[in-house]
């Protein structure tokens, strides 16, 4: 079990950026696969993008691809989401998510067994 929080959200204009952080609590982060997902009112929840334990694989929803970047501290328990060119239909609760293993195999829900509160991101046309 980990226990995930996520902190950035905020309301900004297109075109704009903004980070959101997730920190995590448990001793074992540095061991499992982070991600990304995101819900708009009306619509279900969706995955945004990952990362392996190591760094070196991450994972995008095409919608994001070139704008959205994921990366992650081991030695601060952090992962980050860098959103750039933020668009209208970004706008969404973020939550972050600590998969089950080291490595994510397919970019569903139930790869990840710990998900924090979210955070809201708001953009403006």
């Amino acid at each position: 079990q980990v226990q995930l929080a996520e902190s950035g959200g905020g309301l900004v204009q297109a075109g704009t950026s903004l980070r959101l952080s997730c920190t995590a609590s448990g001793h074992t982060f540095s061991d499992l696969a982070m991600g990304w997902f995101r819900q708009a009112p009306g619509k279900e929840r969706e995955f945004v993008a990952a990362i392996s334990w190591s760094g070196r694989n991450t994972y995008y929803t095409d919608s994001v691809k070139g704008r959205f970047t994921i990366s992650r501290d081991n030695a601060k328990n952090t992962v980050y989401l860098q959103m750039n060119s933020l668009k209208p239909e970004d706008t969404a609760v973020y939550v972050c998510a600590a998969a089950r293993g080291p490595e994510i195999f397919v970019l569903t829900e139930n790869e990840f067994g710990s998900w924090g509160p979210g955070t809201q991101v708001t953009v403006s046309s």
